[in-house]
C-alpha cells in the first residue's frame, strides 16, 4: 500500500496546484491500489471538471467505505435535487453499515475521554 499512499499524496498536491489531469492520474492509481480516501478526491476532481455523474460514483464508493466527506457531498447533491431518494438512502445505509463495523468499545471510550478532556481544558 505504500505506492497507493504516495499516489494519494501526489494526487492531492496536483489537485491543490490546479493540475487536474495529473491529480486524476495519481488519484486513480491510489484508488485502484485500495486507497479509499482517493475516491473522495476523485469525486472532487470530477465535479470540478463538470462530470457530476462520475463524481457521484466515486463519492458513493467512498461513502460505502465510511468516508464522511463523501457522504456529505452526496447529501448536498441530494438536497440540490441531483440525487434520488433511493440513491441517497442506499449510500447512507452502506455508510452507516461501514461505520458500525469500525466501532469498538475501546474506540468509543477513548473518544468519550478525549471529548471530556477538550471540554475541561
Amino acid at each position: 500500500m505504500p505506492g497507493a499512499l504516495l499516489n494519494f499524496y501526489l494526487s492531492d498536491i496536483y489537485y491543490k496546484g490546479g493540475d487536474l489531469k495529473k491529480a486524476k492520474f495519481h488519484g486513480e492509481a491510489a484508488a485502484m491500489a485500495g486507497n479509499e480516501a482517493a475516491r473522495y478526491n476523485l469525486g472532487m476532481i470530477e465535479a470540478r471538471s463538470g462530470n457530476l455523474g462520475r463524481a457521484i460514483k466515486h463519492w458513493t464508493i467512498a461513502a460505502s467505505a465510511g468516508d464522511f466527506g463523501a457522504m456529505h457531498q452526496l447529501r448536498a447533491i441530494f438536497e440540490a435535487g441531483a440525487l434520488s431518494r433511493d440513491e441517497i438512502d442506499s449510500s447512507l445505509t452502506a455508510y452507516n453499515d461501514c461505520c458500525v463495523e469500525m466501532r469498538s468499545e475501546a474506540r468509543d471510550a477513548y473518544l468519550r475521554e478525549y471529548i471530556n478532556d477538550i471540554g475541561a481544558g
